[in-house]
């Protein structure tokens, strides 16, 4: 084969969209080898994805077939929202193991990072940007914009990463319709875990529109902001070998004796909205005690 599969799928909410997803590159991706790899794994299977998710606050949100739970899910919305951004490495400590990076870091402190002078931790580099605000201010002040982006890729740091970042832009526009704006994004992946991260990533980002983004600009404008379609594109996307047998057993050979319904929750649901809600203050506990330990 010559050419990496390019495949498009486009559902109306992001639960179905990750399970179709799943099922164009289960069907149709190829086989690889990736430096990841242990003795003895398969190759995985790997194409470039377009996907498109037309209502992203449309039900069912919550796909169960990812890792982990509601509890996690809570999780990962925290660090997209800056949580855990205080636990990036010391880039100058070759024995600190912590994380080269995080995306909010990123997004919100474009061109640091973190060093030690004189025993105290600093945040280091020649600029810092704090892209969230940029883009929240830009949309505002020309709701038309095609320049509202953000991205998190530093080349001084990054080719020679061991994990560099998988998120590599968030692009966004706007439209006017009933009366409100509508805020349309694109996100890009270079690479994208498709069974072990993709569906926390599509929920975290929604989350993060939502919250952070629709909500400050609707603040500032003095006016609805919606969420308009998001389009996902990965470069890689991809099922790494060591899980594909999982993926057929929890999810492939489930399709055809089962309906979205079953292999789905709403978001909405009061069962799953305590579970989110009360998740949160054991996350924050879980993170003082990593603070404290490190």
């Amino acid at each position: 084969m010559k050419n990496i599969p390019v495949l498009h799928v486009c559902e109306n909410s992001i639960a179905a969209a990750h399970e179709r997803a799943l099922v164009a590159l289960y069907e149709h991706g190829a086989q690889f080898r990736t430096q990841y790899d242990k003795p003895g794994d398969p190759p995985s299977l790997d194409c470039t994805m377009n996907l498109t998710v037309l209502d992203p606050l449309a039900e069912p949100m919550i796909h169960k077939a990812f890792p982990g739970g509601i509890e996690e899910l809570r999780e990962y919305v925290m660090e997209v929202g800056g949580a855990k951004d205080h636990w990036v490495k010391n880039l100058n400590d070759a024995a600190d193991t912590r994380w080269e990076y995080t995306y909010h870091g990123r997004l919100a402190g474009y061109g640091t990072w973190q060093e030690r002078r004189n025993g105290e931790r600093i945040r280091a580099g020649g600029f810092n940007i704090n892209q969230i605000e940029a883009v929240i201010t830009k949309l505002v002040n020309q709701p038309f914009t095609r320049q509202a982006q953000m991205i998190t890729w530093m080349p001084n740091i990054d080719l020679d990463c061991y994990d560099p970042p998988c998120l590599q832009s968030v692009w966004y526009r706007l439209m006017e319709d009933e009366g409100a704006w509508w805020l349309n994004c694109n996100i890009r992946f270079r690479s994208n875990d498709a069974w072990g991260a993709s569906f926390m990533n599509l929920f975290g980002f929604v989350m993060f529109n939502r919250d952070v983004v629709a909500a400050e600009i609707a603040r500032r404008a003095g006016r609805p902001v919606k969420l308009g379609r998001l389009n996902w594109q990965a470069d890689s996307y991809h099922i790494y070998g060591k899980d594909i047998a999982d993926a057929k057993a929890r999810l492939f050979d489930r399709i055809p004796r089962s309906t979205l319904a079953e292999r789905t929750y709403e978001f909405s649901d009061p069962m799953i909205q305590e579970m989110y809600n009360e998740a949160e203050a054991a996350i924050r506990e879980k993170i003082a005690e990593y603070d404290r330990a490190h």
